[in-house]
C-alpha cells in the first residue's frame, strides 16, 4: 500500500494524507529496507513534489506541494538511517523510547510498584565505576595533575563500552531479520516479544553510546 501523491487523471499534487513513513513510500513495515530503492524513490518524488514544479499552479496546490515535500524529507531522513527507522517503527508499535523512563517512573508512582530498570544492573555498575573515574579525572585536570594509570583504566573501560555497542548492533540486526519474518508469517505474540527485545537493546545501546561520548569529550 502506498500513499497517493498525485491525481491519476490530471497528475496534480494531492493533499497529504495521514499515513506512516513506510506507507508514504509504499514499503511494508519491515526493518531490512532496500535503501537503494528508497533513495531512488526519494529523488523521483523530490523532482515532482518540489514547490518550484507547482509555480504555475493555484495557491492550494502549491500549499499541498510544500506539505508533501516536507513530509517526504522527514520520511526519507528517518527511514534511511537503520536506528532511526527502528525507533520510528517502535513508535508506530506504541513504544516511545525517549519517554519510556519517565512513563515508567510515573506508572510506578501511581501503582506503588517498583520501577523496572531500563538498563541491566551489571551495566549500571560498569557505568557507575566509569563515571567515578571520569569525575576523578576532571578533578585532576583542575589541579594540573596527571595519573597515567587512571587514564589507562578509563581507556580500558571505554574499549569495553565500545564492544558492548558492537554487541548491541549485532543483536539489533538479528532482531530486524526476526521482525521482518514475523511480519510475513508470525503471530502477534511473536512480534511483541521481538519488539520488546529491540526496546531493551536500543535502551542499552543509547545508554552506552552517551557514555562513550562523555569519555571521548573528557579525555
Amino acid at each position: 500500500m502506498r500513499a497517493v501523491h498525485f491525481c491519476s487523471a490530471c497528475g496534480k499534487v494531492q493533499p497529504p494524507v495521514p499515513v506512516d513513513y513506510f506507507t508514504f513510500f509504499g514499503f511494508p513495515r519491515k526493518l531490512n529496507l532496500d535503501t537503494s530503492a528508497l533513495e531512488k524513490e526519494f529523488y523521483a518524488l523530490s523532482r515532482r513534489l518540489h514547490p518550484d514544479m507547482s509555480a504555475q499552479a493555484d495557491s492550494q496546490e502549491r500549499a499541498w506541494s510544500l506539505e508533501q515535500s516536507s513530509l517526504l524529507n522527514d520520511a526519507y531522513r528517518t527511514l534511511k538511517d537503520p536506528i532511526k527507522r527502528t525507533e520510528y517503527l517502535l513508535r508506530l508499535e506504541g513504544v516511545e523510547l525517549e519517554e519510556q523512563s519517565k512513563q515508567a517512573t510515573e506508572k510506578a508512582r501511581a501503582s506503588g510498584e517498583l520501577k523496572k530498570q531500563v538498563v541491566p544492573p551489571d551495566l549500571l555498575e560498569e557505568v557507575f565505576e566509569l563515571n567515578m573515574h571520569l569525575e576523578e579525572l576532571r578533578m585532576q585536570k583542575k589541579m594540573g595533575e596527571d595519573d597515567h594509570a587512571l587514564l589507562e583504566e578509563i581507556a580500558r573501560q571505554s574499549s569495553l563500552s565500545k564492544k558492548n555497542m558492537t554487541r548491541c548492533s549485532t543483536e539489533l540486526k538479528a532482531d530486524w531479520a526476526r521482525w521482518d519474518k514475523a511480519v510475513d508469517s508470525g503471530t502477534e505474540q511473536e512480534r511483541l516479544k521481538i519488539r520488546d527485545h529491540m526496546v531493551d537493546v536500543l535502551n542499552r545501546r543509547n545508554y552506552v553510546r552517551n557514555l562513550v561520548r562523555e569519555v571521548e569529550s573528557s579525555i
